[in-house]
This record gives C-alpha cells, structure tokens and sequence, in this order.
C-alpha cells in the first residue's frame, strides 16, 4: 500500500541548511497558493520540509492545519517520489480556514507532488 510509512524524521527536512541547500538550486514548480522548491539528492527517499510564514497565515492553527494536510499528503505520494528535498511554501495570504479550502489545499498540494512524481523518468535521463 502506497505512502503507509508516515513522517519519521528521516523524511523531514530540520536544519536551516538544508533548507537552505533547496531553496540555492532555484528549481520551483508554483501553485496557485503554494510552492514547492526542490533538489534533486542523492539520498534513497524523499525528504520534506514545510515553510509557512506567520506574515501569511496570521493564526497558529491555518499554520497547523496546512502543515498537516502538507504531511498527509507527502506521506501518501513518498513512495512514488523520486528522491529528492522538497520544501512546500505557502505563497499567499490566508484569510480563513475551512471545509472548502482544506479542499482546494490538497488538490494543489497533491497536484504539485504528482508533478515531481512526473520527473522520476526525467531525471532517469540525466
């Protein structure tokens, strides 16, 4: 079953500098609401990280409710993933948080995950 294995912390990204070591390289695949930055790594699984800047979403749960539906969403595209750092960050303001854009949300997040799904046989190339 696809994406059963969870957020352990080999899957996160925690230190400034590799966060750091994504957002250098540039490469950025862009939403509507969110953007994912990513490199390309030499490790054997993908790697998360979550920028959500309180400037844009004020309160502490918009920022933890869109942590969490970046996670799942992760969690269950991981396996399919080629491997690669991939730092989501909330590109727009927040206004409110509710059924509809936990909806939207996950649909763009999910969107941008299938897109770097998509460069596994890209990279294959290079």
């Amino acid at each position: 079953m696809a994406g059963t294995s969870g957020f352990a912390a080999v899957f996160r990204l925690r230190q400034a500098g590799e966060f750091g070591k994504v957002f250098a390289e540039r490469r950025v695949l862009r939403g509507r609401q969110f953007n994912l930055h990513y490199r390309v790594s030499g490790g054997g699984s993908a790697r998360l990280g979550l920028v959500i800047a309180k400037k844009l979403a004020r309160r502490s749960v918009w920022r933890n409710a869109i942590k969490r539906i970046g996670r799942e969403a992760f969690r269950m595209a991981r396996v399919e993933l080629p491997s690669m750092d991939l730092v989501l960050r909330l590109a727009k303001p927040v206004t409110a948080v509710d059924v509809e854009s936990r909806r939207v949300w996950r649909q763009e997040i999910d969107a941008l995950l299938l897109k770097a799904t998509a460069m596994k046989s890209v990279m294959a190339f290079h």
